[in-house]
């Protein structure tokens, strides 16, 4: 609109003042009564400290700066590509409560920090500063930032936490902000629309002549915006949207031997006297003097030979532009490989003993052709990290190509941790085809799992009450035997680091896929932990790890433990429907145990006759997966042999009379023999088992 107000002065309704100090004010806007469309769109026009007009907010909430936790107004939504959601503090963690699609939707981030010393300003980070994007479509927002020991261990250099909302760009995090956070407005970005439950098809709606309504990328209502040869203000009914005199724009439209002609949303361009042919310069023949009937053949031949030398020259002139257009182009593919970690990908292959020889490299046009060109149709989900499409190579083979956001330093190091940790063979972990590094964000190319994420199945009411016990005993089982081949069977061992339900994968025989590791870890052979920045998923993080920035094994287990107990319960990880003492699923679920209480949390649709004990024994193994210190844990292969003892038991009861002790113990430990039960079963522990003993064979290769 902002354009058209320059060309258009008239934006506003008769008598209406349309300005706020140097603030244009265009309809549906305004600041007295009768000048705006409705109160949504009335805006205060005060004085600030230094006495110099401004608009500040409007009649029901903040519009422009954000001074306030909250914003309720129905015609407004949070511009997901100009704001961040900001908290501050060293014992902070912070979430931004809105409504997307009628529905409760929550973001949030964590900043730590023990000392001042370890700050660096202008970071934001996580380290007194952390910041995240905020998705498209949330609305009628509220803030909330808490301290997990109200802030006993910082109190004396950061007595509070803060959360907001912020233009990108408007807010540089420095660290005196911990101790004394200045009093002034931060600038944030509003998306508007007219009517927010309406839309072009289905409502009265006030675009004026000249005029068309259509959906904003970002909320939900209408716009509308002039038609093509029209500029104005299109939500004034009779002059908003005004004819485009060409004639008058710079540089002139006609060539100087023709006259321009203003006509309805167009112009022409007569040629003068003596002259014929179109005298438009662009798409126009131009004007030339008319023949005369004695013209002889010499002025034919000239203005031929002249337009003959101009085409031969314009055609060389083509073939250099494209030959230095294509040069430019593969440097530009050889920084974008370097930019996105190429060199060090193939570095970190190489040292621990893989090759990208097999992992096929994929050009940029394969995959923008396979996924037609990043259609957003083709859109499977979107994460943290990036975009996953689904797309279609030749051959109609089917796959899953994932899109980072554009990267700075620390998502490019996500990204090597991606490709050479998904380099392990494993049934049970999502098989990664290959890559492609020339483009401006990497791409990684994985197999297509067609039955969605555990969390779907988990939590969608539509499917989960076909979603039975033995299914969920055996997702269960399979994805600690992933986890249990990462850590001990591979030639590095492999910390997982976000073990949740989004992150396991289904296919049609609801075999689960481990899948996502962009922070996954690498752990040297001859340590046991490692010391890092806390990375990973709120509700899923080992407390011992939290605390003390010392990953272990054991971390994933906790995660893991989690994960059953939603699979138990039906409910998810964090809830802020349930009393905040009991938000956390893990510390809810443990005290339902210790209480005696696991009848009452149970998922219903599981519970059968025939399943309690073994649905009991899986809550105690879970209950002690869930412990807070880390030597109390089982460990992953410890979780994964009792899950397999309970779905044999579960499968043939009989078993438990004929296998003693030390036989279910050989059977657990044996490397890579078969074992055959009764007439119709053969179950088989060998080198691609999810129990993954034969480490020998079993090094980390590219598949």
């Amino acid at each position: 609109m902002a354009a058209a107000v320059v060309a258009f002065p008239i934006a506003k309704r008769p008598h209406c003042q349309d300005q706020c100090g140097d603030v244009k004010i265009p309809y549906p806007f305004g600041i007295t009564e009768d000048c705006y469309l409705n109160q949504y769109f009335r805006i205060n026009c005060s004085n600030d400290s230094s006495g110099r007009p401004q608009p500040v907010e409007n009649s029901s909430g903040v519009l422009g700066y954000n001074n306030n936790p909250s914003l309720r107004v129905p015609a407004f939504t949070i511009s997901n590509t100009k704001n961040k959601f900001v908290a501050v503090g060293c014992d902070t963690y912070a979430y931004l409560n809105a409504y997307r699609n009628n529905e409760r939707f929550s973001i949030g981030c964590m900043s730590i920090c023990r000392s001042p010393k370890n700050v660096i300003n202008g970071s934001c980070s996580g380290i007194g500063c952390c910041q995240v994007d905020i998705p498209k479509g949330l609305k009628n927002f509220t803030l909330d930032a808490r301290s997990y020991n109200n802030h006993t261990r910082v109190s004396k250099f950061n007595p509070c936490s803060f959360a907001f909302v912020a233009k990108q760009g408007s807010f540089n995090f420095s660290s005196v902000y911990l101790r004394n956070m200045p009093n002034t407005r931060t600038p944030m970005v509003l998306d508007w629309a007219i009517n927010g439950k309406e839309t072009c098809e289905n409502s009265k709606n006030v675009c004026g002549r000249n005029s068309h309504c259509y959906h904003p990328e970002n909320g939900d209502g209408y716009r509308c915006r002039c038609n093509k040869g029209y500029e104005g203000n299109p939500y004034l009914v009779e002059y908003g949207c005004q004819d485009i005199n060409e004639c008058d724009s710079i540089p002139k439209p006609c060539v100087t031997t023709a006259t321009c002609n203003n006509i309805d949303r167009n112009f022409t361009c007569t040629c003068l006297d003596g002259y014929e042919g179109d005298g438009k310069i662009i798409k126009g023949t131009g004007c030339r003097p008319k023949a005369s009937a004695g013209r002889s053949s010499i002025h034919i031949i000239i203005p031929l030979t002249i337009r003959i030398g101009l085409l031969v020259l314009f055609m060389g002139g083509s073939s250099i532009y494209c030959g230095l257009k294509r040069r430019k182009l593969i440097k530009l593919k050889e920084k974008f490989f370097q930019q996105n970690g190429g060199l060090l990908v193939q570095q970190k292959l190489l040292n621990y003993r893989t090759s990208m020889d097999v992992v096929k490299i994929f050009s940029a046009e394969e995959l923008e052709k396979a996924t037609n060109n990043y259609d957003e149709s083709r859109i499977l989900g979107q994460g943290g990290y990036g975009t996953v499409y689904q797309g279609v190579l030749p051959e109609n083979k089917v796959v899953a190509i994932k899109k980072s956001k554009v990267c700075d330093q620390s998502q490019i190091e996500q990204f090597i941790n991606e490709v050479c940790v998904t380099q392990i063979n494993h049934r049970n972990v999502v098989k990664m085809l290959g890559c492609c590094l020339e483009t401006e964000v990497p791409l990684l190319v994985y197999e297509f799992i067609t039955n969605g994420t555990l969390s779907n199945h988990i939590h969608d009411k539509s499917i989960s009450s076909s979603f039975s016990w033995e299914k969920r005993l055996k997702i269960a089982t399979e994805t600690t035997g992933a986890l249990a081949y990462m850590h001990s069977s591979t030639s590095v061992p492999i910390i997982h680091r976000d073990v949740k339900p989004a992150n396991i994968l289904l296919d049609d025989n609801y075999s689960a896929k481990v899948a996502d590791f962009g922070t996954s870890i690498l752990v040297p052979l001859d340590q046991t932990e490692v010391a890092t920045l806390v990375k990973g998923t709120f509700g899923y993080l080992d407390p011992e790890y939290f605390y003390n920035n010392r990953l272990i094994e054991k971390s994933d287990v906790y995660s893991f433990g989690v994960v059953v107990a939603e699979l138990l319960t039906g409910m998810k990880a964090v809830s802020f429907d349930r009393p905040e003492m009991d938000r956390s699923l893990a510390m809810y679920f443990n005290s339902a145990i210790d209480d005696d209480r696991l009848h009452q949390i149970l998922d219903y649709q599981i519970v059968s006759g025939g399943n309690i004990n073994a649905i009991k024994e899986v809550a105690n193994l879970t209950k002690r997966c869930l412990s807070v210190r880390g030597e109390d844990r089982p460990t992953i292969k410890e979780v994964t042999m009792e899950l397999e003892e309970l779905r044999i038991m579960e499968k043939h009861p009989w078993a438990k009379a004929d296998l003693c002790t030390e036989e279910n113990e050989y059977l657990l430990s044996a490397p890579t023999h078969s074992l055959s039960i009764g007439v119709d079963i053969d179950y088989s522990f060998s080198s691609s088992t999810t129990l993954g003993f034969d480490s020998m064979r079993n090094q980390l290769v590219v598949n």
